[in-house]
């Protein structure tokens, strides 16, 4: 087999690529319901399953590192490089040691493996925004009010920050926001909870940098997962939470209890049998039949000395079972302390174990890279099994309805708006869980079921789906930002000057695609209309949830009720409990490739009995990693660092790709700004327009308020705000400076409280004004008359420094300073020296009183 590399990688595509283009168009018909009704989505949906299919026949770790290698950035996106401090690490490890507790850091092996790191390693992190929203920021002052810590997904073992830069930019784009993404440490050589100690140390630097309202979660795959996850660690220990979280088909189930794993997903890439790969020293781990017949192997060569260990044929023959019958013998019957270094399985009696056929079996060999099968039902690694989801801010669970994770999406969105209802069983929950359950309130949660998307479709991000997607993201983030700081954010609004909004469909137009798949009686119940356009203000929440079924066009339709969806009608006792159709496919692929590479598997075997006769580091009596773990299989002596990142050019073409919607939609987006900020040339004389208004008459009328940002133009961009959609109400304890905020948001659409009747509410000394009986911050000069009092005393006497200015006088604006936008300070100039004319007569119509003088004529 040759490494995985781009060249072989491209080998290995170009055929699917070729074969899909010309079944396309032989199959349009059966096609034309589906998303794959594209081109482009029917070639990214078959490029990437077949290239999982590819990576499989290669170890984990070339995986990797090819997904790991260093992509180019395009030059319209600003990334800059970012490290967690140690004291950030330090604390987050505090944090999970506190939400773990004792019991649960005996489950995961100890308090300190999983804080170690390869020599000279730091946690780095990137963030990414547009080079022209950077500079707006940097001539603001720096700061931003809107940030989306974005984690990446890959099955908790592969991706990259590299590899995601392409989705990541297209929402700092969307939401006109910096991304920050953290560079987590991956399994299966830093296993759970490793990445969740790195993304919980990424949150805390944030929160030095950034208040929590301006911060957003999101995450795709596993990596939604563990945004959950870290929301719940966030909550337990109270700490500060986002403003939301954006939730891009989590993975949230690592037991695969739901139907729709079990069930055949012909719509979705992911591989229907679970990731396998060709063995190496990372994966498989060797299971607890294996370390016994490795460590009778590795005795025997320390007792005799021998300079050779066992012969790879020899090794083959050794070979043990992944499952097993439950009640066969084990041949690890030595107590767990006795090899703990190089990694040990956990105990046989907690394997898991299933009714295959009438007969009972227990599986040996690890299942999933993140976890050992004993945590796999753990609530960090499987958040699903959380005792509550509630206490969250709000969140946006897109689910793919093609992929074959959308059952578990899809009760974790029913279980966040009703923790209760969805509550695991009494006998499943001690005290301190039933305690949080009554603790928190119910989540506020947006639910989208896309009709017949695949898993992670933003991944598409050059397709029409995607677009929809990617719209409804960013509107939700801006909703979410603007509920926790209680202001109006701006995001783009493209749709004019979109590249895939003016291309047509690469089978046909839209809309006769659309007038074709769509029923009328289901489109005249539409329930919300198209989200097509960013912006667009979220609908009322009702019990928690807006629950939504929205087509590949960007259709909204309600979803249908709890009772028709098979992740809503699963008993809670069975959440969380391995299914036997789920292992029957996971045994026959492991079995199939167990015989493949074989004398792959022996290679490594022989390697583990070097390293065990050579001997490993410990980290103390009570560390012990899990078998996978590199912390536990470090050879005496060695040093391990992070090797250097290479060059992708398969990756890059794959970015480039990507970013092609999003390079083609800026230089649109730049020319129509420029079309608007350069009108075109026209001559004009004073002959035309005759009857206008004269220039005094123009210059003399009240100058209107400029705008913030120069110029009024033609706007890209959409406001969007929260319009109480959750229903809240403000209570007694609410701060001021909200109550103020409210206050000025509902004079700014009535009309001015400056009436020329107005008068301010005073106290009782009669300085400090009271605004709806809230005192305000500044006091009346109560010395000073108005000027309405000073009109009565200039009849008497002078009041000196006072008195208004003459009209007179007022005629030479040279001698007042001007504001930018054109109005006079009238009221920073004094005027001493300035008299008001005497007053030589009475007008009146009373009788026997001295009579007017006539002006002469």
């Amino acid at each position: 087999m040759n490494a995985l590399n781009t060249t072989s990688v491209s080998l290995a595509v170009t055929p699917t690529v070729v074969s899909t283009l010309f079944s396309h168009y032989l199959n349009r018909k059966p096609l034309r319901q589906r998303p794959t009704a594209h081109l482009s989505y029917d070639e990214g949906l078959h490029l990437i399953r077949s290239f999982l299919d590819f990576a499989s026949h290669h170890t984990v770790e070339e995986l990797q590192a090819f997904t790991a290698q260093w992509v180019p950035h395009p030059q319209w996106v600003k990334v800059e490089d970012a490290t967690i401090a140690e004291d950030q690490l330090t604390r987050a490890a505090e944090v999970l040691r506190a939400q773990l507790g004792e019991d649960g850091l005996r489950q995961v092996g100890g308090s300190q493996w999983w804080q170690w790191r390869k020599s000279k390693s730091v946690l780095q992190a990137e963030w990414i925004e547009m080079r022209s929203d950077a500079y707006e920021r940097k001539k603001n002052g720096g700061s931003t009010r809107r940030v989306m810590m974005y984690i990446h997904g890959g099955a908790y073992f592969f991706g990259s920050v590299d590899e995601h830069r392409y989705q990541m930019q297209r929402h700092a784009r969307k939401l006109k926001a910096r991304v920050f993404a953290p560079r987590y440490r991956l399994a299966p050589q830093f296993p759970f909870p490793c990445g969740l100690q790195d993304c919980l140390a990424a949150y805390l630097y944030l929160l030095t940098v950034q208040d929590p309202t301006t911060i957003i979660l999101a995450g795709d795959s596993a990596g939604g997962g563990m945004v959950v996850s870290l929301l719940c660690v966030l909550r337990d220990q109270g700490l500060p939470l986002p403003a939301g979280a954006i939730l891009i088909s989590p993975w949230v189930d690592l037991t695969h209890s739901f139907p729709s794993v079990s069930g055949h997903a012909p719509l979705d890439y992911i591989p229907q049998a679970g990731f396998h790969h060709k063995p190496s020293r990372a994966w498989p781990p060797p299971n607890e039949d294996d370390v016994a017949m490795l460590r009778e192997e590795a005795l025997r060569k320390m007792k005799r000395g021998a300079k050779e260990v066992p012969g790879t044929h020899e090794l083959k023959g050794k070979q043990q079972a992944a499952v097993a019958e439950k009640d066969g013998s084990s041949k690890s019957s030595s107590s767990r302390s006795a090899w703990i270094n190089g990694g040990v399985p956990t105990d046989p009696e907690k394997l898991l174990s299933v009714d295959i056929d009438g007969t009972p079996v227990k599986i040996k060999d690890q299942i999933q890279m993140y976890s050992t099968n004993e945590l796999l039902a753990h609530p960090l690694v499987s958040p699903v099994m959380q005792p509550t989801l509630g206490g969250l801010p709000p969140l946006l669970i897109m689910v793919g309805g093609g992929e074959i994770l959308r059952d578990e999406q899809i009760h974790l969105a029913h279980k966040c708006a009703n923790p209760e209802k969805y509550a695991l069983p009494d006998e499943a929950m001690d005290e301190k869980a039933k305690a949080l359950l009554k603790r928190y309130k119910p989540t506020d949660v947006q639910l989208q079921v896309w009709d017949d998307l695949c898993h992670v479709a933003p991944t598409l991000s050059f397709t029409r789906p995607a677009k929809y997607m990617y719209r409804s993201i960013a509107q939700f983030g801006a909703w979410a930002l603007a509920k926790a700081q209680k202001r109006g954010i701006e995001i783009m609004d493209d749709d004019a000057i979109s590249v895939i909004s003016q291309s047509g469909s690469e089978s046909g137009s839209e809309e006769q695609e659309k007038t074709h798949e769509t029923p009328e009686g289901e489109k005249a119940n539409a329930a919300l209309g198209q989200i097509g356009k960013a912006g667009d203000p979220l609908p009322p929440f009702k019990n928690h949830m807006i629950r939504q079924r929205v087509t590949r066009h960007g259709d909204i339709f309600h979803l249908g009720p709890e009772s028709e969806l098979p992740a809503c009608c699963m008993p809670t006792s069975s959440v969380g409990v391995v299914k036997v159709a789920t292992v029957k496919k996971w045994m026959a692929t492991r079995k199939q490739w167990d015989h493949r590479y074989a004398t792959s598997k022996a290679k490594v075997h022989k390697k583990i009995i070097k390293d065990m006769v050579h001997g490993y580091h410990e980290f103390g009596p009570d560390e012990h990693p899990p078998p996978s773990a590199l912390a536990g299989r470090r050879r005496v002596g060695s040093v391990l660092v992070e090797g250097k990142r290479q060059k992708s050019l398969g990756l890059a073409m794959w970015s480039l790709w990507g970013s092609k919607h999003d390079e083609m939609t800026v230089e649109r987006e730049q020319k129509a700004e420029k079309a608007d900020e350069e009108p075109a040339v026209q001559v004009a004389t004073e002959a035309d327009g005759q009857g206008a208004r004269s220039a005094t008459d123009i210059n003399n009328q009240e100058q209107p308020h400029f705008l913030e940002h120069g110029s009024q133009r033609r706007s890209h961009r959409r406001t969007v705000t929260d319009e109480n959609q959750t229903g809240s109400i403000l209570f007694e304890d609410t701060a001021v400076a909200q109550l103020l905020e409210k206050r000025r948001e509902q004079e700014a659409t009535g009309p001015s409280l400056l009436s020329p009747d107005f008068v301010p509410e005073t106290g009782v000394v009669g300085k400090r004004p009271f605004l709806d009986g809230i005192a305000l911050p500044f006091s009346l000069n109560k010395e000073a008359d108005t000027a309405s009092m000073v009109t009565l005393y200039s009849n008497v006497t002078p009041l000196p420094g006072s008195r208004p200015m003459s009209p007179s006088a007022l005629s030479d604006d040279s001698e007042f300073p001007m504001k930018h936008n054109g109005h006079s300070k009238l009221d920073q100039v004094s005027t001493p020296a300035l008299e008001r004319p005497g007053l030589d007569t009475f007008v009146t119509a009373a009788e026997n009183l001295p009579q007017s003088k006539k002006e002469d004529e």
